[in-house]
């Protein structure tokens, strides 16, 4: 079966076929690095990593390319209130999202570019516009990009000139020659500090936001490349300003395939920053163990939209544990994956059509049910290759069942040995108090003619 993906600028499903055969090239839409990264990156981290995993899986060879915004209005505020300078904010930001990426069993990219390290290929990029007539220099010493002299914008977002507005981080000043037109180069303030200044053929300044990508893409992975990904949020502007300016520049296709992941919502509405109704990756990971969360977000189709509570990372929590559970029961053969044999050809179905996660994921629970009936290590050895694909199932089933007790474990086997001796006593009403004591601290005993175990409620 082919390979099927939905390509947004189409609003298709098409068959996928690399422009370099055997060799994907994929750029995503990274983080902002003027704060800690929320459930909402996290969505769209691990989408794109499953992607670049069955991509791997699939037999391809990928270069993947995540870069990271280190020069941001946001980020030139949030670094004078804190009185640091921005590259003292940024290197400290990345850290934390490697961290939480990290954590989230997410596969680093193989590069991740720093928008300040690309200055000259974004300039070198607003010449070759200017040089066009498809940019010019406005009365305030910005330099910007002249949407109606673009015939395909709109393409992306499917909206008429007339229909669209100007977006999110799209100022509206005096100085362009139509509200649509966008900043390509940033005229400098005297308010900022000097390390967000370059000098330029149009002045000193800094790069707008919409350049960086178109720059640092081309560069990277060529005019041309297979994929580009990010939130839903972006598609308009940000994409949609990254095709006028790769395109516009270059005179040919940017991206073969748009792929938009969908958003976390919180009481219906998109968990974001600027709405203030986000939760930090680190604040959820206090209260779930990082396999859950990832659970949480691979069982749901990238495009779809999720809802966040603490209800449905404890549904998440239940779900996984039934697989780890299964694969307690018996020591898994390590298999290589035939992608013949029925379930794995089920799982390669559903994940060539178009990433289908929680189809593939039914598998995973179709494989755990014959494991527990056949106890056949041949099915728990292709139960735990199969959630490799997908960053799963990985851990040592015993851990991942007292993965976030905050207990001393120590503490735990002293009052389990108590209970034996209790019951070896014939003493049962101290026997259960002990049992019932530790499962009012989260803490569930499991007896069996080997022993007596524990694992996190």
């Amino acid at each position: 079966m082919t390979l099927r993906i939905h390509n947004t600028l189409t609003r298709a499903l098409e068959n996928f076929s690399p422009l370099e055969p055997g060799h994907v090239r994929m750029y995503v839409c990274g983080m902002t690095v003027y704060d800690l990264c929320h459930l909402g990156h996290a969505r769209s981290m691990v989408a794109f990593d499953v992607v670049q995993r069955w991509l791997k899986a699939s037999g391809y060879r990928v270069t993947y390319v995540r870069n990271i915004t280190d020069i941001d209005d946001k980020i030139i505020k949030r670094s004078l209130e804190n009185g640091e300078t921005v590259r003292g904010l940024t290197d400290r930001m990345i850290d934390a999202l490697h961290q939480d990426a990290d954590a989230l069993g997410i596969e680093r990219p193989t590069h991740e570019p720093r928008a300040m390290d690309y200055v000259p290929q974004m300039l070198s990029m607003i010449g070759t516009l200017q040089g066009k007539g498809l940019a010019y220099q406005a009365s305030n010493g910005d330099v910007n990009y002249a949407v109606r002299k673009f015939p395909g914008y709109g393409k992306l977002s499917g909206k008429s000139l007339d229909e669209l507005q100007a977006g999110e981080r799209v100022a509206v000043d005096d100085g362009k020659q139509d509200p649509l037109d966008f900043v390509l180069w940033k005229s400098a303030k005297e308010s900022e500090p000097d390390e967000v200044k370059w000098a330029s053929p149009f002045g000193a300044g800094r790069p707008g936001w919409h350049i960086e990508c178109s720059a640092m893409s081309c560069e990277m992975l060529g005019q041309s490349f297979d994929i580009h990904g990010g939130g839903a949020d972006l598609q308009f502007p940000h994409h949609e300003n990254e095709i006028a300016q790769s395109e516009g520049a270059n005179g040919q296709k940017m991206a073969s395939v748009w792929m938009h992941n969908g958003f976390i919502n919180v009481d219906n509405e998109k968990m974001s920053k600027s709405l203030g109704n986000f939760f930090t990756i680190r604040d959820v990971l206090k209260e779930f163990d990082a396999e859950t969360v990832r659970f949480f977000v691979v069982r749901s189709h990238y495009r779809s939209q999720l809802n966040y509570s603490d209800v449905h990372l404890n549904d998440a929590r239940g779900a996984l544990k039934r697989l780890y559970t299964a694969l307690g029961t018996v020591a898994a053969d390590d298999v290589k994956i035939d992608w013949a044999e029925p379930h794995a050809a089920r799982f390669k179905a559903a994940m060539d059509e178009d990433f289908g996660t929680p189809e593939a994921v039914a598998v995973l629970f179709e494989l755990a049910s014959e494991l527990n009936r056949t106890q056949s290590a041949q099915a728990a050895g292709l139960l735990k290759a199969l959630g490799g694909v997908l960053g799963l199932l990985q851990d040592d089933p015993k851990a991942f069942a007292q993965a976030g007790a905050d207990v001393d474990e120590d503490a735990i086997q002293a009052q389990i040995a108590a209970r034996a001796a209790a019951k070896a006593a014939k003493n049962f009403a101290e026997a259960d108090r002990i049992r019932q004591a530790l499962a009012a601290e989260g803490i569930v005993l499991k007896d069996s003619p080997v022993g007596t175990t524990w694992e996190r409620g």
